[in-house]
């Protein structure tokens, strides 16, 4: 299995997407997931004005590297309630899609919405019309859209995807060639069941990952062995389902970013941790990386 991360490992750096693939690749790691919300963030990029020249510029920092992005993840927004920004909303989601057929990316993670006040029904519902319209488009460029398990949120009347069962039950009701799941390692160790039976609950449906950790009270995307996620049970249950993916982080918060932290009053001097100690954290997240699929004899690079 190979390893990757994402391009959202150096958001709060203000650094180009070629430049964070340069830093990703000095860490060891040859294979990356794009993230479109770096570009929605900054509106630049892809979702900028100039998204052909961007285009070229990533093909050539792609090149010169010898990496490849392997799965890419959408910004994140409100899909299904009905406000004014939505239909821009659908249409950018479809601008990401066209830039992964362009580039060559297989599969792009979008999340599915809620609203509150829906029951489950109402919710598959609405989610499907909002797929239904990036569907078509997955299928012209064959990318394949990914919907993850959302991490644990208990709010009263607001129900959202935030569990295998639930998302394969999504999953067969949209009965779609094209659309599957991405499973998120650490959304799923916020809930009470454990990584080998929802891997197995989802089986097939499984065509990427997102790897962090928490201590299941709080979505934080610390790195592996920050939090209490069960590797072993993540691994056994991968390799029950025969996985054959990569193996992608999203432990953006190694160190944890400035605006995780209390603030003091007087001086902001330590609120952020400097770009080459965040080197040495992606170098370490590599290296956790290769710990651990070594330990299962699945290690490839």
């Amino acid at each position: 299995m190979y390893l990757a991360t994402t391009t959202g490992d150096f958001n709060e750096y203000g650094i180009s997407q070629e430049e964070t693939l340069r830093h990703i690749k000095e860490a060891g790691f040859s294979y990356a997931d794009y993230s479109f919300g770096q570009d929605y963030k900054r509106n630049n990029g892809f979702l900028g004005d100039s998204p052909e020249k961007h285009l070229e510029s990533l093909k050539n920092t792609l090149a010169e590297l010898d990496m490849k992005l392997i799965q890419s993840h959408a910004p994140m927004g409100e899909p299904i309630r009905e406000w004014e920004g939505r239909r821009g909303f659908i249409e950018m989601n479809k601008k990401c899609i066209e830039a992964c057929g362009k580039l060559g990316i297989p599969n792009i993670v979008i999340h599915t919405g809620y609203e509150r006040g829906l029951t489950i029904e109402e919710t598959f519902c609405r989610n499907k019309k909002f797929y239904d319209e990036l569907l078509p488009v997955a299928e012209k460029n064959n990318v394949y859209i990914l919907a993850e398990n959302f991490n644990k949120m208990c709010i009263p009347g607001l129900y959202w995807i935030d569990n295998a069962k639930d998302l394969k039950d999504f999953l067969d009701y949209m009965n779609h060639p094209y659309l599957k799941a991405c499973w998120d390692a650490g959304h799923g160790n916020m809930i009470d069941v454990s990584q080998e039976e929802s891997l197995k609950i989802l089986g097939d449906y499984v065509y990427a990952l997102h790897i962090q950790d928490n201590t299941g009270d709080d979505d934080s995307h610390y790195a592996p062995y920050f939090g209490s996620l069960s590797l072993d049970s993540l691994m056994t249950g991968l390799s029950d389902i025969g996985y054959k993916g990569y193996f992608t982080f999203e432990a953006c918060n190694l160190p944890v970013p400035a605006y995780r932290r209390k603030k003091c009053e007087k001086s902001d001097k330590l609120m952020e941790a400097p770009l080459h100690i965040k080197k040495m954290s992606e170098k370490l997240l590599y290296e956790i990386g290769k710990h651990i699929l070594t330990a299962y004899n699945l290690f490839e690079g």
